[in-house]
C-alpha cells in the first residue's frame, strides 16, 4: 500500500534496546553529551570572534567547523533525548526528511570545511610568500560561501529527489533519518536516487581526500626539506591534529553509506557508525584543535579567566 508521504503520516525509527532502568542514565547521558558538544564548540566560536589575533584564515575557517558540528548534534540529540524520555520512536514525516537534510548538510559541510583548511595549511607551509595573496579576504569569503553553496545544492537536491515518492513502508531502519533509511521505504523504481547518491559519496568522499592526500604530501616534504625544527614540529603538529579530525568522520562516513548498500551488512554495526558519525566529531573537534593548536587554547583560556573573574566580582 502507498502512502501519500506529503500527509502527516508517522515513520517509526529502529528501537534503541533500553531496559526500564537504563532509560534514566541514558537520558542524563544524551542531554550531558549535548550541552558538552554546544559548550565546547559555541566556546571555540566566542574565542575566535571575540579575539583580534585569532582573525586569520586559518581560524575564520577553523570558525565554520563548530557551526556545522552544532548543526548535526541538534538535528540528532534533542530528538533521541526525547524519544528516550517518551518511549517514543515515532516521527512525523516532515521531521524524519528534516533531520536527514540537516545531518547529511552538516557531514558534508564538514568534509568540505577540512578540505579548505588542509588547503590553507598547504598554502601556508609551501608557500609562504604567497600566502597573503591566496588567502586574502576576498578569496577567504569565496571560499567559504562555496563550502556552504555547494552543500546546500547537493543535499537540497538529494531530498528534493526523495520526497517525489510516495512511500509504502513506515519503518526507518536506522536510529535517526537519513537518506538510505528514508529511501527504503519506497517501492517505485530509485535507479536515479541511486545513481545520485552513489556519484555524491565518489565526490564528496573522493574529493576531499584527494586534496588531504595531496597537500599532506606536499607539507610532510617541506617539512622534511626545511633545517627549522621548530617550524618542522609546529607543521607536523596542527597537520597531524587536522588528519585525525578528518579520518574520524571519513571512516566513519563512508563505511556507514557503503554498509547502506550490502545487504549482509550488520544493522548494528551500521547502526553504530552512524550515530558515532554524530557524536565524535562534535565531541572531539573542539577538544582536539582547543588543546593542539596553541594560539587557540590560550585565547580560550584568556576568556574563560576574564568571564569566571569578572563574575567572581
Amino acid at each position: 500500500m502507498y502512502i501519500n508521504a506529503s500527509s502527516e503520516i508517522s515513520l517509526k525509527l529502529a528501537t534503541l534496546g533500553l531496559s526500564t532502568t537504563t532509560i534514566y542514565p541514558a537520558f542524563v547521558f544524551g542531554t550531558f553529551t549535548y550541552l558538552i558538544i554546544v559548550f565546547c564548540n559555541m566556546l571555540v566560536l566566542v574565542a575566535i570572534a571575540v579575539s583580534k589575533k585569532l582573525h586569520k584564515p586559518m581560524f575564520i575557517l577553523l570558525f565554520n567547523l563548530p557551526i556545522s558540528d552544532m548543526v548535526g548534534a541538534t538535528a540528532f540529540f534533542p530528538q533521541l533525548v526525547y524519544s528516550i524520555v517518551t518511549q517514543n520512536r515515532l516521527i512525523s514525516y516532515p521531521a524524519c526528511v528534516t533531520q536527514a537534510f540537516l545531518i547529511h548538510f552538516y557531514g558534508t559541510g564538514n568534509l568540505l570545511i577540512l578540505s579548505a583548511m588542509a588547503y590553507d595549511r598547504y598554502i601556508a607551509i609551501c608557500c609562504p610568500l604567497r600566502y597573503n595573496a591566496i588567502m586574502n579576504p576576498h578569496n577567504l569569503i569565496r571560499i567559504i560561501i562555496l563550502i556552504w553553496l555547494i552543500s546546500f545544492s547537493l543535499m537540497i537536491t538529494l531530498i528534493l529527489l526523495l520526497v517525489r515518492f510516495k512511500i509504502c513502508r513506515t519503518n526507518i531502519v536506522d536510529l535517526y533519518c537519513n537518506n538510505p533509511s528514508l529511501l527504503k521505504l519506497v517501492c517505485e523504481d530509485t535507479r536515479v536516487n541511486n545513481f545520485y547518491g552513489f556519484a555524491g559519496i565518489v565526490f564528496l568522499q573522493g574529493g576531499p581526500l584527494l586534496i588531504i592526500i595531496y597537500t599532506y604530501a606536499q607539507i610532510l616534504h617541506t617539512c622534511i626539506m626545511t633545517n627549522q625544527p621548530d617550524a618542522r614540529r609546529k607543521a607536523i603538529q596542527t597537520c597531524g591534529t587536522h588528519l585525525v579530525v578528518f579520518l574520524i568522520l571519513q571512516l566513519n562516513t563512508m563505511v556507514t553509506l557503503i554498509a547502506h548498500r550490502i545487504e549482509s551488512a550488520s544493522p548494528y554495526m551500521r547502526r553504530a557508525l552512524g550515530v558515532s558519525v554524530l557524536v565524535f566529531p562534535p565531541v572531539l573537534d573542539p577538544i582536539i584543535y582547543g588543546l593542539k593548536i596553541t594560539e587557540l587554547k590560550q585565547n580560550i583560556i584568556t576568556f574563560l579567566k576574564r568571564n569566571v573573574g569578572s563574575t567572581k566580582m
